[in-house]
């Protein structure tokens, strides 16, 4: 009889445990960001960015560059960017987990719920080399006024990798604005000039034909060579004309320079699968932490 009751005890017992096991909840909160959530993690010892992926089921490097890679300090809290969709429904365990108290009514919790969902929140906006307020205004349905309000600010100047808070009326994809040129006339061709996040003018010949721009995405690299001044901006590249200026993006760190083409590369055991070789200067330029990285490239052939 002693050893049924037993049996029936650990039953009961393992049975209550898979009944009010609770899924992994989002650590201190949630935003909303273009439709997107967005979880809150504070940080607790042992973690890192690789835990936190795992934890939530993200990519690492996506948590890395949404932060900037900011230090893990105990406590801090770190962004978590997700593709799932801020309003997307909780699933039914979770929710009972969630309630403050039995005897509160779930319909008022369902309705609160709701309300949250549709508050319109602030969003964190980056701002990219080229961007104005008025662009950054049109994008997200909102005026010039109402952002520079919402930041306190005393101009309408505004500077690359400056962080603004922007309430929009409604959601807008977010696409970024290419950087603005300036058209000078030079006999039959014409010279675009734009800037990279350093701010120094950068020139890029076209003819008057308007040749296209090409754009290139892969894997890029350094290397110390003595043919190569490590302290100028110079790149080797497999087919773009010598003398072609090209405009570097490091997909990571989202910064921006221009380099001049002065050779060509072959494959070998160092530049096996790149796209572009360059001096560890224009590396430093892109904040690169590792020796090969990906980068996008646009350029156009020099004017003939």
């Amino acid at each position: 009889m002693k050893l049924k009751l037993l049996l029936l005890t650990i039953c009961s017992t393992v049975f209550s445990m898979a009944v009010y096991a609770k899924p992994v909840a989002d650590s201190v909160g949630v935003e909303n960001q273009n439709g997107k959530k967005i979880i809150l993690h504070k940080l607790a010892p042992k973690d890192n960015y690789y835990a936190i992926g795992r934890r939530y089921n993200v990519n690492p490097k996506a948590i890395i560059k949404f932060n900037n890679n900011a230090k893990m300090t105990i406590g801090n809290i770190i962004k978590v960017p997700t593709d799932r969709p801020f309003n997307e429904q909780a699933p039914v365990n979770q929710v009972k987990a969630t309630q403050p108290s039995p005897t509160k009514p779930i319909k008022q919790e369902a309705e609160k719920a709701i309300a949250d969902n549709k508050a319109d929140a602030p969003t964190q906006y980056k701002v990219s080399a080229g961007e104005t307020l008025y662009s950054i205004a049109k994008r997200f349905n909102t005026t010039v006024e109402a952002i520079a309000k919402l930041n306190n600010l005393r101009s309408n100047t505004i500077t690359p990798g400056e962080t603004l808070i922007i309430k929009s009326n409604t959601p807008a994809p977010v696409i970024p604005a290419p950087a603005p040129s300036i058209v000078a006339k030079r006999d039959s061709t014409s010279v675009a000039m734009g800037q990279d996040s350093s701010g120094i003018a950068h020139h890029v010949a076209t003819n008057r034909y308007g040749i296209s721009e090409k754009e290139e995405k892969g894997v890029a690299t350094w290397m110390d060579d003595e043919g190569l001044d490590a302290n100028k901006k110079l790149v080797l590249h497999r087919t773009a004309p010598i003398g072609t200026v090209i405009k570097i993006t490091n997909i990571m760190s989202n910064k921006t320079t221009f380099a001049k083409v002065v050779g060509r590369f072959t494959d070998n055991e160092q530049t096996k699968d790149v796209i572009i070789v360059m001096t560890k200067n224009v590396a430093q330029a892109l904040g690169a932490l590792d020796k090969r990285f990906q980068v996008t490239l646009n350029y156009a052939p020099p004017a003939e």
